[in-house]
């Protein structure tokens, strides 16, 4: 286990500048030190029906209900069915992938200003693993103007355990709206963005740290392989892995920067919000080298991973801005891995709502548009 003092969360914030906030992706208003910031939202948790070369710098100034879902063209089936999507389609020469179903039934987990949020049941056929998953179409999605475009891809892994619930989905983190009104603006794509459980138990002892770990649900194999399978399956996407993108705050921060790291072929850029690096689950006793395969803090020094990461320290914490850069210095070609830092941030989810807009600017720097051919 790690010391519990390296189980901090941080993230990003800015107007004009990119500097960096801290704060938990789950928490409503606590100051968190505990990797396991377990707080769930009233709204929406579940109540859906279906069942580098390394470039660091210290401060950068650039960059509920059970109502069906909705039938507006473009979206996915609703129910309240378990979904099983289909394999990935083989590569064509165009830039979009149309769906290649079979279509998945969504429940609808609650309304936001910029469009309704689904929800879904995965069954992963390659991990045999079961999850919610929820989903989050932009509206151009489905605007007749867009019938044959495809969409980048933003997965959204939440703080806490996310047994059962996932902290993007809740309110006080408005992600949805921000990058509504923001496409609106030109300044971020629209995404299609999709937030899945992360762990199928709530007791930390069994944190499965978004991996496959000998004995255990292989988690890692349902994030990596069913899930991209299932938004292939029942969405219109960016051909290839470049509008392909992982991001995460707490130890939703560790998985996106374990699956970037791990899958390059998959993924392009992740943007780890105050995480940690170092797998520290109790499952892990006895399976050492398999705990290495799936460390960040080993794998960002391989120099296997063409991908771009955004990794985020609080500037109130000494020990995790410490944490943060040591990871970041590790960072070998052709990984290229960016630093920034809030002054005085700290570990709460207001500070949180406040970078929002920040990290979706990154990404839509770091990560193709919507395509059309």
């Amino acid at each position: 286990m790690q010391p519990q003092s390296s189980r901090f969360r941080a993230v990003l914030t800015g107007a004009t500048a990119f500097t960096l906030a801290a704060a938990l992706a789950a928490c409503g208003s606590t100051d968190g030190g505990n990797k396991g910031d377990s707080a769930k939202a009233g709204d929406g948790k579940g109540a859906a029906t279906a069942t580098g070369s390394s470039s660091a710098s210290g401060a950068s100034s650039a960059p509920g209900t059970s109502a069906p879902a909705s039938s507006a063209p473009g979206s996915p089936a609703a129910g309240s069915t378990s979904a099983a999507p289909a394999p990935a389609p083989a590569a064509g020469s165009g830039k979009v992938l149309m769906p290649t179903g079979p279509q998945a039934a969504f429940g609808k987990a609650r309304d936001t200003a910029a469009g309704q949020i689904m929800m879904t049941t995965l069954a992963g056929p390659k991990s045999g693993v079961s999850g919610k998953v929820w989903v989050w179409l932009p509206p151009e999605y489905n605007d007749p103007k867009y019938a044959k475009t495809g969409f980048p891809v933003l997965t959204l892994y939440a703080g806490g355990q996310s047994a059962g619930y996932n902290t993007w989905t809740d309110n006080q983190l408005p992600i949805q709206e921000v990058d509504a009104d923001l496409a609106k603006q030109g300044k971020a794509h629209p995404f299609i963005m999709i937030m899945p459980v992360q762990n199928l138990d709530s007791n930390e002892a069994k944190a499965l740290e978004c991996a496959d770990i000998p004995g255990q649900p292989k988690i890692g194999t349902w994030m990596a392989e069913d899930i991209p399978d299932f938004v292939r399956a029942n969405f219109r996407t960016v051909k290839g892995r470049d509008g392909w993108g992982l991001m995460g705050a707490s130890t939703g921060a560790f998985c996106s920067a374990k699956l970037a790291l791990q899958h390059p072929d998959k993924f392009k850029a992740a943007v780890p919000i105050d995480g940690y690096f170092n797998p520290d689950s109790p499952l892990w006793k006895g399976y050492e080298p398999d705990r290495q395969a799936n460390s960040p803090d080993l794998l960002v020094a391989q120099g296997k991973a063409d991908v771009r990461i955004l990794a985020t320290a609080g500037g109130a914490n000494a020990y995790e801005m410490k944490l943060v850069k040591a990871w970041v210095a590790k960072a070998a070609p052709p990984l290229t891995v960016e630093y920034f830092e809030q002054p005085g941030g700290k570990h709460l989810t207001t500070d949180f709502k406040k970078m929002i807009p920040d990290t979706l600017q990154w990404l839509t720097k770091n990560l193709a548009g919507p395509q059309s051919d």
